[in-house]
């Protein structure tokens, strides 16, 4: 087996391997050889190779979604690292871990002139859990000759800073960095940043290790809740006939089934979850909008909880925001080991652990169930709303409407369903959807820029079949995703072509006119056919619901190739097809 020569990339790569991080998702580039040298011969690493930087990064946080364990991106040095800044945003605001190596340049070729090379220190220090600057080794610097090229006390300082210092000192830096910067990775579960300098030469190797980083090893540790903080709970709880549970983003069999069950009982909890929030049961609201949309100042009113408790990520639904921010309960508390947002502005309690602790800990001590027809008076709601969507769907020309429920209504049983921003979110929010099937969505920042590279990396990492749902703006910007030698033959990618950016069809706004055609919408004639010609995907289209359940029957069967479904839909009649819909529902 082979090494690379330079201590420093030996050390990064043992301990990646120490902390059982085998997924590394590289970019070429040349700076950043000796690492590519030493995990590409190490069996141990899985490693991918990916061209573009950010098609990359969302690559491995798809991974790192599915495995829910850290995953490495490696890129060479300059701006190929801020090619990773969509995806280590969105780890941030998805509590996703991912590892960021970047390598980088010596010290003394920082901010010269030289090419290729930015400062890559902190970098992404708005959103990033840890940032680890490595030293280069001491062998490596200590022949920076003094030349004209820099004022002379920066080359002394450098030198000096240097030549004072021990190897063993600057390895036992670069070992604690990064055990500090991997095990925050694991332990609050987001996105950190090891900077890593290389000097000249890149290539060589050795078959023998010259360091043995200590690797040093975290357990985490469940904090219990305060018992005053349950008390509190529990009287406000008691008191209260009309409760609101909220479920943003949540991973699949995440919540106890009999913490589930208990809730349910409670005639003054009403839960309302997003096609993200993988919960299911015939007594939730699983399409807040239809309930939401159509309500008057007095049902709202009637609405309004007396507490609201949200667990899980970001929400979906601008009209439960909107609704809850006017409508303020007493008593908002959220739930979740690590952050709070105050969201609707009122947020009074941060409960600091796991749904399931909080459960645990709170349902339990309950004697009794207050009186209230809340949830009942809101399932007549619901069911009337289901009656009238039905009805509408019965009377609306073909549309991206007609399309998603057509879609959705076909997904296979114990598939993984993954869903682009924009419009293809919010439409498939207001469709019953499978119990079998597994959700996902990059909602921590809702971009459009990923999702495709996201669906294919958790996709190569799973064993069940992947579907992914995206509008045409969102596939067309990503479509680099598809240059990946490793998409399975079982999954499926279906675009709705609009001819544009539809959602801006339905917000206010002058629409057919230049501007909006062209800087909103952003109007075109573009198809994915020769795309996946190109990448070897087996292509299909649809214009027509009769055309599109025709296809839909074959779609999801087996296949030597992955396949992508098309369906164009008419771009002037969506919008008045969906806001229509909402009319409809009083």
């Amino acid at each position: 087996m082979i090494y690379p020569k330079i201590p420093l990339a030996q050390t990064v790569i043992q301990l990646c391997k120490a902390k059982n991080i085998k997924h590394i998702v590289i970019s070429p580039g040349s700076r950043n050889a000796p690492l590519t040298i030493g995990f590409t011969a190490d069996k141990f690493f899985k490693c991918y190779s990916i061209v573009d930087e950010r098609s990359a990064g969302f690559f491995a946080l798809g991974i790192a979604q599915q495995l829910k364990h850290p995953v490495a991106v490696l890129c060479t040095s300059g701006s190929a690292l801020l090619n990773y800044y969509p995806a280590v945003s969105e780890a941030f605001y998805s509590d996703i871990p991912l590892v960021v190596l970047s390598s980088d340049r010596p010290k003394h070729l920082i901010e010269i002139g030289d090419g290729q090379t930015i400062n890559q220190k902190f970098v992404f220090q708005n959103h990033i859990l840890y940032s680890a600057n490595l030293k280069l080794d001491l062998k490596d610097e200590k022949n920076i000759p003094l030349t004209d090229d820099l004022p002379i006390m920066k080359n002394l300082e450098d030198k000096l800073e240097r030549l004072l210092g021990f190897q063993k000192d600057i390895q036992t830096h670069n070992e604690i960095e990064i055990n500090s910067a991997i095990n925050t990775a694991f332990l609050e579960n987001g996105p950190v940043h090891i900077n890593i300098p290389f000097d000249e030469p890149l290539y060589e190797t050795v078959d023998k290790l010259s360091v043995e980083p200590k690797s040093i090893n975290v357990s985490v540790k469940n904090k219990a809740i305060d018992s005053y903080t349950i008390q509190e709970c529990l009287e406000y709880w008691n008191s209260a006939s009309k409760k609101m549970i909220l479920v943003g983003v949540n991973q699949p069999n995440q919540i106890e089934q009999k913490w589930l069950d208990e809730i349910v009982k409670d005639d003054s909890v009403i839960v309302f979850t997003e096609t993200t929030s993988n919960l299911h049961d015939d007594s939730f609201f699983p399409s807040i909008d239809q309930i939401i949309a159509p309500l008057s100042e007095k049902e709202q009113m009637d609405l309004q909880p007396d507490i609201l408790l949200t667990f899980g990520g970001l929400i979906v639904s601008k009209k439960i925001k909107s609704f809850l921010r006017k409508f303020q309960p007493k008593h908002h508390w959220h739930i979740n080991k690590k952050k709070a947002y105050d969201t609707f502005f009122c947020l009074t309690m941060h409960v600091e652990a796991t749904p399931n602790q909080f459960f645990e800990s709170l349902l339990p001590k309950i004697t009794h169930y207050v009186k209230s027809d809340y949830k009942d008076i809101w399932l007549s709601v619901k069911y009337s709303r289901l009656k009238k969507h039905d009805l509408y769907l019965k009377k609306i020309p073909f549309s991206d409407f007609k399309a998603f429920h057509a879609i959705l209504g076909s997904i296979p049983d114990q598939s993984v369903l993954q869903v682009g921003n924009s419009s293809a979110i919010r439409y498939t929010q207001l469709f019953g959807l499978n119990k079998t099937l597994e959700v996902y969505c990059n909602r921590g920042t809702s971009g459009i820029d990923g999702s495709t590279s996201t669906a294919i990396g958790f996709s190569v990492v799973s064993k069940k079949r992947t579907v992914f749902i995206t509008g045409d703006l969102s596939f067309l910007y990503d479509s680099n995703a598809l240059w990946n030698n490793y998409i399975t033959n079982n999954f499926r990618i279906i675009v709705i072509n609009n001819q544009g950016g539809g959602i801006f069809r339905i917000l206010p706004g002058q629409k057919n006119t230049k501007i909006f055609d062209t800087f909103f919408e952003t109007k075109h004639n573009l198809n994915a056919k020769y795309l996946s010609k190109m990448y070897g995907f087996e292509y299909v289209s649809a214009t027509s619901e009769r055309q599109l359940k025709t296809k839909l029957q074959n779609f999801y069967s087996e296949s030597f190739t992955p396949k992508l479904l098309e369906i164009f839909t008419p771009r002037t009649i969506n919008d008045e097809v969906l806001l229509n819909y909402f009319n409809f529902l009083v």
